[in-house]
């Protein structure tokens, strides 16, 4: 295996050019050889970031026997067929979230993975960034006693809905799969346990048919609850808070601290009083070096598709909740 891992880029989505392309240019371990584009893209793409392949189809970009893993950030509905046609050609992946529609999906992909010895993440960029690990020593180390409640958000306003895929009706748009799979993903991690039902309440939009609006309510085996809500039209919020027996912990910058120059923020009371602590990170750039570096070492990533599936089966029962009006076994 080569000192950097040769990726290729499937189109020439916003997230790819402004953030994936430039951290697997200032990884140390990454570089960056291909990008495929239906649009006619491809070639302007590849002047811009000085990639030396460009193709205008995804295949041509898979049959290339000079890279080792792809990018996937094409629309939800489209992650599970290109990331079985990328594991099929023999190229590790890191896929946008949702990595899929469901979690029976997500077993189909692990399956063509494992049978071809390729490794597969889902991008959930804001896990590498070094707040969330304090969080969780935190919690051990006993600084608000026992957890009893995680509570996370993510909303922002949606401009312009008529020219916005998240607003498509095509399964896997609106602020489920989009932004409340976030919360859902901290709070299994945070907590590092599977929650065991949900009832999800959600406000669809009339015009586009997709939920602008979610409430989810968790619970675990252990009595934990979690409470989770996502929305295309109210302010920007991206946090977590979780909430013990003597204190709470609050990360107001939990899953968009690059737009902070990197700077998470961690708020502790507690019968101590209360501190703040900041810490930096590049969570696009730790993402890429992260798989790269698990490809180099033949060893899987943190990100594992056991935890993928894991939040499909939550994000499934979510789904089945507004279907049903009722409490979903996860």
């Amino acid at each position: 295996m080569n000192s950097k891992v040769r990726w290729g880029i499937l189109s020439t989505a916003s997230i790819a050019r402004e953030q994936v392309i430039p951290a697997l240019k200032r990884a140390e371990n990454a570089e960056v050889v291909a990008i495929a584009s239906l649009s006619g893209h491809a070639k302007k793409a590849a002047g811009q970031f000085e990639i030396e392949y460009a193709y205008n189809s995804y295949e041509e970009l898979l049959n290339h026997p000079e890279i080792d893993a792809v990018y996937i950030p094409l629309p939800n509905h489209l992650h599970k067929e290109w990331a079985i046609k990328a594991a099929q050609s023999k190229k590790h992946i890191l896929c946008e979230k949702p990595a899929a529609l469901t979690a029976a999906d997500i077993m189909e992909i692990k399956q063509v993975c494992e049978e071809n010895n390729v490794y597969f993440m889902e991008a959930f960029m804001y896990h590498f960034h070094p707040q969330h690990q304090r969080v969780r020593d935190l919690i051990s180390t006993g600084a608000i006693d026992e957890v009893k409640q995680f509570r996370g958000s993510f909303s922002f306003l949606l401009d312009n809905p008529d020219e916005n895929i998240r607003m498509n009706q095509v399964k896997g748009n609106g602020s489920l799969y989009d932004i409340a799979c976030y919360p859902i993903h901290a709070m299994r991690n945070i907590l590092q346990a599977e929650p065991v039902s949900v009832l999800t309440e959600a406000v669809i939009d009339d015009k586009y048919n997709v939920e602008t609006n979610t409430v989810s309510h968790f619970q675990f085996e252990s009595g934990v609850i979690g409470l989770i809500d996502s929305s295309f039209n109210m302010s920007f919020r991206h946090e977590y808070e979780i909430i013990g027996t003597k204190g709470r912990i609050m990360v107001p910058r939990a899953f968009r601290p690059d737009i902070n120059n990197g700077e998470g923020l961690i708020i502790i009371e507690n019968n101590d009083g209360r501190n703040e602590e900041t810490l930096t990170g590049d969570i696009y750039r730790s993402e890429v070096e992260h798989l790269s570096q698990s490809i180099i070492d033949q060893t899987a990533p943190s990100l594992t598709l056991d935890n993928t599936f894991n939040n499909m089966k939550a994000i499934d029962a979510c789904m089945k909740s507004i279907e049903s009006g009722s409490r979903v076994s996860i």
